[in-house]
């Protein structure tokens, strides 16, 4: 601030010694514009205030760090099935998964991701399968028993969990 008050003086003071040099019949205009500049100091800052040009940053990609159940959607697919009449079936599933979320998952961590098959004459079955490089699925299949060929079998997703 004492800046900007040192240059207000030596400003009007400019304008004063212009206008006692150049005398009655000299225009002064431009000394006193130089003068009212200086008096200003916040159109001054304003001015060279300007917002410099930062270089383009690379987006940095945004994952899901922390995937939940109902970012999954989990179907069986049924790939054998043979039935013994009133005794109920013998049925193999596969998981056909799929993902919900809106931001990508990290390529470079691994998701486990346990589900609950319902349909078993026992009671259900709670299966796990690991998800790599957001495209690779790691998985056993299921095979269960149902009481009757009208069962329908049916799965939840129920955890997950994200290890590097």
């Amino acid at each position: 601030m004492a800046a900007v008050g040192l240059v207000a003086v030596i400003g009007a003071t400019a304008a004063v010694t212009a206008a006692l040099v150049s005398g009655p019949d000299q225009p002064v205009t431009e000394a006193k514009s130089r003068a009212a500049a200086s008096t200003s100091p916040a159109t001054e800052e304003v001015a060279e205030e300007t917002p410099e040009e930062t270089p383009e940053e690379t987006p940095q990609e945004t994952y899901n760090e922390t995937p939940g159940s109902d970012d999954f959607s989990l179907r069986l697919k049924t790939t054998h099935r043979q039935c013994f009449g009133s005794a109920g079936c013998s049925i193999t599933v596969e998981p056909n998964l799929s993902y919900l979320g809106l931001l990508s998952l990290d390529p470079e961590k691994t998701v486990s991701i346990t589900y609950e098959i319902h349909g078993d004459g026992s009671g259900p079955i709670i299966e796990t399968m690991e998800l790599t490089n957001s495209t690779h699925l790691t998985y056993r299949p299921s095979t269960l028993s149902t009481a009757s060929s009208t069962t329908k079998v049916s799965a939840k997703v129920t955890d997950v969990e994200v290890s590097e």
